[in-house]
């Protein structure tokens, strides 16, 4: 069997634990350790988040993110910058291979209706009454043009759902923990990471997990529920959301 499908049917397969509405408390993972933008011997933190995505078979982000990485030091470290590209090139053969052997129909690469974005024609956000919960997708969340590189165009309306309760589903996208998840990204679709086009920041949420809690990885669509934060946030002068939440309840989707 070839690795790549290997990879996916291991994931689908291998048995884990159900995701718990109410995790049982464990003890925090100890965060990944950053590395020093001095330190030319340690990889940064979009390089070790992209090995991550690529263990995991998620080739499509991790090709993203090591271009992250590799943008960075270009011109300071030239040797680095070309075992970056390699990186890259190992991704895009993944790529090219997985979609060989497991073709996807397009439309699991882009689930769900089309949501307008244009700003004369996007359907704008009603808060709803305090303590209601809002049910939402992902699309028609961040439905509206975002500059990724820039950043400061989110619409009024969304700013207004800061702290706003909302219901979503997704799937879940560990950021630098394999068990024991305090915080993870949720994405639309799974497909996409692996050798789509990765979901555009506004079309992802930073999930976490109350103090002291923790779930375990879920591979299948889960439905996230909790206390929604607007705010462009970033790392190394990259925008790397725009969407968190504080979570509680993570559940499976019931089907």
């Amino acid at each position: 069997m070839p690795r790549n499908l290997w990879i996916l049917t291991l994931a689908a397969s291998f048995a884990l634990p159900a995701v718990a509405a109410d995790p049982k408390p464990v003890a925090a993972a100890a965060p990944a350790k950053v590395a020093d933008d001095k330190d030319k011997d340690t990889p940064s933190k979009f390089e070790t988040r992209a090995t991550e995505a690529f263990n995991r078979g998620q080739y499509s982000l991790a090709k993203e993110l090591f271009g992250k990485a590799a943008d960075r030091i270009k011109e300071s470290d030239p040797k680095k910058y070309a075992q970056l590209q390699e990186q890259i090139k190992a991704c895009e053969k993944n790529i090219k291979e997985l979609a060989a052997v497991l073709p996807i129909p397009p439309a699991d690469l882009n689930p769900g209706p089309q949501v307008e974005t244009a700003p004369d024609k996007r359907k704008k956000h009603v808060a709803p009454p305090k303590d209601q919960v809002m049910e939402i997708t992902m699309q028609e969340l961040g439905n509206f043009d975002y500059n990724s590189d820039k950043g400061g165009n989110i619409p009024d309306d969304v700013k207004k759902l800061n702290g706003v309760k909302v219901r979503v589903k997704g799937f879940m996208i560990p950021l630098d923990q394999a068990d024991n998840i305090s915080h993870f990204s949720l994405v639309p679709s799974l497909f996409a990471c692996c050798f789509g086009q990765p979901p555009q920041v506004q079309h992802q949420v930073v999930v976490h997990t109350p103090k002291g809690k923790a779930v375990s990885y879920y591979p299948d669509e889960i439905v996230c529920e909790g206390t929604l934060k607007v705010e462009e946030k970033k790392e190394d002068g990259y925008i790397v959301s725009v969407f968190e939440m504080d979570v509680s309840s993570v559940k499976p989707l019931a089907k």
